[in-house]
């Protein structure tokens, strides 16, 4: 699926917003959240991810979460045209996806809701 210029690949285990197909992680960390709704979770990470990385030319953000029995194994990262990957872009990264203050406010924008399948 297509929405806005991004594609939307999801089945019932992993959901995946990309800008470009196929979707390709060039660079990415991964961090473990809690049940929540990961459309939500993704577009959020996603606009954050970009506003961090906005002045890395070339990059092209991608999010895949995956549904596991113990919460969601998020990646996060992406596309990159350059032949060379700044250290500082894999540790903003890291940093951006291990924030406690940016991981409160995603969880509680994706939070399950009481009518949500668990």
């Amino acid at each position: 699926m297509r929405r806005n210029g991004w594609h939307i690949l999801s089945d019932d285990a992993r959901y995946t917003l990309t800008r470009h197909m196929p979707p390709r992680f060039d660079i990415a960390a991964e961090a473990w959240f809690p049940p929540c709704r990961p459309e939500r979770l993704a577009r959020q990470i996603r606009q954050d991810l970009w506003r961090t990385l906005k002045q890395l030319r070339g990059f092209s953000p991608v999010v895949e979460i995956t549904t596991t029995a113990y919460g969601l194994n998020v990646r996060v990262g992406g596309r990159l045209s350059a032949q060379q990957t700044p250290k500082t872009a894999l540790i903003s990264i890291q940093q951006l996806i291990n924030d406690p203050a940016w991981r409160n406010r995603w969880i509680r924008w994706a939070a399950l809701t009481p009518q949500d399948p668990t």
